[in-house]
């Protein structure tokens, strides 16, 4: 009863806060039908503007605020986009546009960009990953190809394991293979493992993706829930893939 009243008091106490500031009305209907995810959220996204500082808080931040509202960045971005219509804000918009998967208009943005600013290579990285989603692999390893190589070693290895999903997509698997155990070894996260391991499986090397695989299973033992739910379908899948192989091998 306690806790039940206890919930019934934060979320009242944020649409009274939602009310007096003016914030996004959608998230009254958050606070209303998810009273407690919808107040947590609320607070960090809404409350806590004196911890902008803290890089934990940011990306809570930013990933309760996207889940409500996934259209915010792009909406912001159009807007500074119309006020002034620079490099930058073109640049933001195409990766606004590329967030949510809309990779024709991040396409168009990014063009706009590079009319403005031809000699931006990490515009052109951008702009070829936005071709290579549309299914233009050869095009776009052309545009990649053609570009210097970027100064810091995590730039890279981005345009490294780019690269890499555009070799496999193009059937040239042995180069895509060297390239995924490359750039796999230096870039956080677990997508390069994953995809390394998948194409193992392709090629036949059953015993060499499980290896890889029990790697990624290691390193996310060591992540917290946040942090395993921000790739919670690639963990899965390892999981899954790996419980498989074992069941396999005997």
């Amino acid at each position: 009863m306690i806790l039940y009243l206890g919930i019934i008091a934060i979320q009242v106490a944020c649409v009274v806060h939602l009310v007096k500031t003016g914030r996004n009305p959608l998230w009254l209907t958050a606070l209303i039908f998810l009273p407690m995810v919808g107040a947590i959220a609320y607070f960090i996204v809404e409350i806590l503007p004196g911890l902008q500082g803290n890089r934990h808080v940011r990306t809570v931040r930013a990933k309760a605020s996207a889940a409500l509202d996934p259209e915010r960045e792009l909406r912001a971005a159009r807007e500074a986009v119309e006020l002034t219509d620079t490099v930058a804000n073109r640049v933001r918009l195409g990766d606004a546009c590329a967030d949510l998967g809309r990779w024709s208009e991040a396409e168009a943005a990014y063009r706009e960009a590079l009319a403005k600013a031809p000699d931006d290579a990490r515009t052109q990285g951008k702009l070829a990953r936005t071709i290579f989603e549309q299914g233009h692999a050869g095009e776009a390893l052309a545009l990649l190809d053609g570009l210097e190589p970027p100064a810091g070693q995590s730039e890279r290895d981005r345009h490294g394991l780019l690269r890499a999903r555009m070799l496999e997509h193009l059937g040239r698997n042995e180069e895509a293979l060297a390239l995924y155990a490359d750039v796999a070894t230096r870039l956080p996260g677990e997508e390069a493992r994953c995809r390394y391991a998948a194409l193992l499986l392709a090629e036949g090397w059953e015993n060499k993706a499980r290896k890889v695989l029990e790697e990624v299973e290691a390193r996310a033992k060591r992540l917290d829930r946040q942090q395993r739910a921000a790739e919670a379908g690639m963990y899965r899948w390892a999981a899954e893939t790996l419980t498989r192989l074992r069941a396999k091998a005997g």
